[in-house]
């Protein structure tokens, strides 16, 4: 370790802002070179390679064929998925001397197609499962989280070519168990849940979540069926309203009363008998929607409703524009405004909704009695406490980091980009394509998230940097040294990997060192274990060590090692 590159910090770093971030600095695993913009450092590294091995292991296995692509790709190759629009500011562009564009790949679908449209001209081509681990960039508006969200980062990108959906769901259960075994082999237990395909496009997707209290990310699960999706794709029935009469309208005076709280404080009715309006702009045109007042809007569900590249709240000058009274708006009467209503809109009866004039509500709303939409769908979040929509049991939330995300992409981009096949009637058909990534930074980072305490990292046996962390204290005396020198050659020997601290330190320094590094097995040469002709080892997860005879230490470690792999 004297001579080993990158140092440990004692002080957690200004703009970590998670539990991975900082102790990945802290532990001189890595280093920040700019936002979003981090480099490997030897401990670091160390760990990224062996996640790197048991991706490439396990895709092998599968049937994958390892390649690399460019990071620069031609710009038009973007252009015509028109996928230029859906990434927007996340892609990064630049003009060459020749002052043509290009772009620096944020994935690979693009480039991936164009190769195999070039080399499969027949059925008999297929299936294919090429990938490649490499560098993506993207320009993220807030890099976050270190590795968790970053604008360079490492990627495994694995696609499947098939001549036909039976074959194509055959290549994404290959997937499901490829990344099953990953995950497993890394020591990371994880969950697969239904998600949103967003920018990539296609059909079904799905992501692998890292379960762990700190995750970015919100799950909504059954423990009943198993069902379990990302906030951005789960649905469930919601809470259902006693359905009365239809009463006639009336209006009511609300003076200064604009959010549902203040409204149904007014009024002394329950949220879910109010009718609440969001206004959003969708590629710069307002859009009106109607959800029930306990319910929030799901703007990934109304972004793929509207089909839109750029959706956000309007602001006051934008709502102003439109001619809407933001505070007393309802879609009653409302024209030359796109509508959406969130289905919740039908479960109940006698809403109070916004009367379109300022101090002003209405009560006894009803649709479709009083109003009518453009459309009518689910764009409403999950809650906890919903009912599944499969088995109709009590939904719950947990919090996890997404590590993998597979898609059932179709032809969306075989057929843009010309990447056909003859079949065996001599008909030419599109490719049937899936595309499956896994972020290893990511892998990484989350792994930290998931095992670590307030000493440092704890890491999985199959992705340490070194199995065994060992340290002499005392190493003034010269049979602390020689002992521990000696131990560290029969280690090397038997095949483990060792980070040997043999700094001029305090005991306090080292201790706390292999804590933070949490290299599995801690192994202490000093002259009380000498006294005893023994050497101290302790498992970073555990509290307390014990003796190991020294004689005989170095087969004995290897074979306590074995059994934790």
């Amino acid at each position: 370790m004297s001579n080993h590159f990158g140092k440990t910090l004692r002080q957690i770093p200004a703009d970590a802002d998670t539990l991975s971030h900082q102790l990945l600095l802290r532990s001189g695993m890595m280093h920040q070179v700019a936002t979003g913009v981090y480099a490997y450092l030897p401990l670091g590294w160390q760990t990224l390679k062996k996640i790197e091995h048991i991706i490439r292991d396990e895709l092998d296995r599968a049937g994958g064929q390892e390649l690399l692509m460019p990071a620069l790709q031609p710009f038009e190759l973007w252009e015509k998925t028109e996928r230029d629009m859906a990434f927007g500011k996340t892609l990064f562009t630049l003009i060459d001397r020749k002052e043509r564009t290009l772009c620096l790949g944020p994935t690979h679908e693009e480039v991936i197609t164009t190769l195999v449209k070039y080399n499969v001209q027949s059925y008999r081509d297929l299936p294919l499962l090429p990938y490649q681990i490499q560098t993506k960039f993207r320009d993220e508006p807030r890099p976050r989280g270190g590795l968790l969200r970053a604008r360079e980062f490492t990627m495994m990108d694995l696609y499947s070519f098939d001549t036909d959906e039976e074959a194509a769901d055959i290549s994404y259960c290959k997937m499901i168990q490829a990344y099953n075994n990953i995950y497993e082999r890394c020591g990371l237990p994880n969950l697969m849940v239904e998600a949103d395909s967003g920018a990539i496009g296609g059909k079904d997707s799905h992501e692998f979540m890292v379960i762990t209290p700190s995750g970015e990310d919100e799950v909504i699960s059954c423990s009943h069926c198993n069902y379990a999706a990302n906030m951005e794709k789960a649905q469930s029935i919601k809470p259902k309203q006693s359905i009365s009469d239809p009463l006639p309208i009336e209006e009511v005076s609300t003076p200064g009363k604009k959010t549902i709280e203040e409204v149904t404080s007014l009024l002394q009715v329950p949220h879910s008998q109010t009718f609440k309006a969001v206004f959003y702009s969708a590629d710069g045109q307002i859009v009106f929607v109607a959800i029930r007042g306990d319910l929030e809007v799901n703007e990934i569900k109304l972004k793929n409703a509207l089909k839109c590249f750029d959706l956000h709240l309007a602001d006051d000058e934008e709502v102003a524009t439109a001619g809407l009274v933001a505070g007393s708006a309802s879609p009653l009467g409302l024209t030359g405004i796109r509508t959406i209503g969130d289905d919740s809109i039908t479960m109940g009866a006698n809403f109070v909704a916004g009367a379109n004039k300022p101090d002003y509500h209405l009560k006894n709303v009803n649709y479709p009695r009083d109003f009518r939409v453009d459309q009518l769908l689910d764009i409403a979040i999950a809650q906890p406490g919903h009912e599944c929509p499969r088995c109709g049991k009590g939904l719950t939330s947990t919090r996890g980091i997404e590590v993998g995300h597979i898609f059932k992409l179709g032809t969306v981009f075989s057929q843009k980009l010309g990447a056909f096949f003859l079949d065996q009637y001599g008909h030419h058909r599109p490719i049937i394509m899936g595309c499956y990534g896994i972020g290893v930074g990511r892998l990484l980072a989350a792994a930290v998230e998931q095992n670590h305490d307030d000493k440092g990292i704890i890491w999985p046996m199959p992705i340490t940097p070194h199995h065994i962390y060992l340290c002499t204290l005392g190493a003034e005396n010269e049979d602390v040294t020689q002992t521990a020198d000696k131990l560290y050659k029969k280690l090397q020997s038997a095949g483990l990997s060792v980070l040997f601290d043999d700094r001029s330190e305090s005991p306090g320094v080292k201790l706390n060192d292999a804590d933070l590094l949490g290299i599995p097995l801690r192994v202490v040469v000093s002259m009380r274990t000498l006294k005893s002709q023994s050497v101290e080892i302790k498992l970073r997860k555990e509290k307390d060590g014990q003796l190991l005879p020294l004689d005989n230490a170095a087969k004995s470690i290897k074979e306590l090692i074995k059994d934790w792999k």
